[in-house]
């Protein structure tokens, strides 16, 4: 075990895929300083500018290099600097990668990640804030990822790595500088939740850095003797469906709460699969269907509390 933050573990989980693979190679913006995170720290000067490639300001080249090289048998690590800038690459992502395995009856592959980091970065405004993981989810030929600790960021990346289809892989540009315990001999297996706390009175699923938020509600709570279970979704898709709705077959009530709007976010299909499996009492909890604003005052508007969450969950456990 090592202390490391989740910047850290992302760049040695790159590190070892490099070692283990010559097939593996970084491409993006900014990559050989190490990203504007530092989460590719001293690769370049490990692994030479061949492997570790800068490249031009234009996503759709960048992506299109990736699906490129992935089909030619390379497992290429792509860097968007932020969601946000994905957009300008869509069509690679959405026509290329995530159909060509099926267009062409599994002749081609395409074991790419794509990095792109996601959520409110503070004071960085609409267009470096957001978060589109259900855009994601939405397209069949994807798997969407969003690791919440710096364990999950190094254990779930090379399983991102080793799973030979196209991921999305969405790390939140607030938990780069979060500190914790990596075990470089944990795996992880996609598509599992993760049960960060045990309750029997209500459920509560979440992901990536709104379960900073849920941790603390769910303290709280405990002290004043509600049960809640925690659920840390980790993989978008394919999502644990058994886990949740096990869970809220147990509990009978369902809190979904998610950074991203709320207005057709991932939360919405949780809550009607589980309102269609168990019948249990449903709530989501997601952002106003508005852009995040600049100033501190109005980024608040896009943020979901501890103490929102926590009024949510008091309300659905009331005699």
């Amino acid at each position: 075990m090592a202390l490391m933050t989740y910047a850290q573990a992302a760049a040695l989980a790159v590190q070892r895929e490099m070692e283990n693979d010559a097939n593996v190679v970084v491409l993006g913006e900014d990559v050989g300083r190490g990203g504007i995170f530092g989460q590719y720290q001293g690769l370049q000067q490990t692994f030479g500018a061949a492997r570790v490639i800068d490249t031009p300001i234009s996503e759709a080249a960048i992506l299109g290099a990736g699906v490129g090289m992935a089909l030619a048998g390379l497992r290429p690590v792509v860097e968007m600097r932020v969601v946000d800038f994905a957009l300008c690459g869509m069509d690679e992502i959405v026509n290329q990668a995530a159909k060509n395995r099926f267009m062409f009856g599994g002749q081609g592959r395409v074991p790419m990640v794509v990095r792109m980091p996601i959520g409110i970065w503070d004071a960085s405004a609409a267009q470096h804030s957001q978060s589109f993981e259900s855009w994601f989810a939405h397209l069949p030929g994807v798997v969407v990822l969003c690791p919440a600790t710096p364990q999950d960021n190094y254990s779930m990346l090379r399983a991102a790595l080793a799973c030979g289809d196209p991921v999305v892989y969405m790390e939140h540009k607030a938990l780069w500088g979060v500190s914790g315990e990596v075990d470089e001999t944990q795996p992880a297996t996609l598509g599992r939740a993760h049960i960060l706390r045990a309750g029997e009175q209500i459920t509560l699923v979440s992901w990536s850095k709104q379960l900073q938020a849920c941790e603390a509600a769910c303290a709280k709570l405990a002290e004043e003797g509600i049960s809640v279970e925690l659920i840390d979704l980790r993989t978008i898709w394919p999502w644990d469906r058994d886990t949740v709705l096990d869970s809220c077959a147990k509990t009978g009530k369902l809190l979904v709460v998610h950074e991203a709007v709320q207005a057709a976010g991932f939360g919405a299909e949780i809550a009607a699969s589980a309102a269609e499996a168990t019948g249990c009492r449903i709530r989501r909890l997601g952002a106003p269907r508005i852009p995040v604003g600049y100033s501190p005052v109005l980024e608040a508007q896009s943020r979901i509390s501890p103490d929102a969450i926590a009024a949510a969950v008091r309300a659905m456990t009331a005699p």
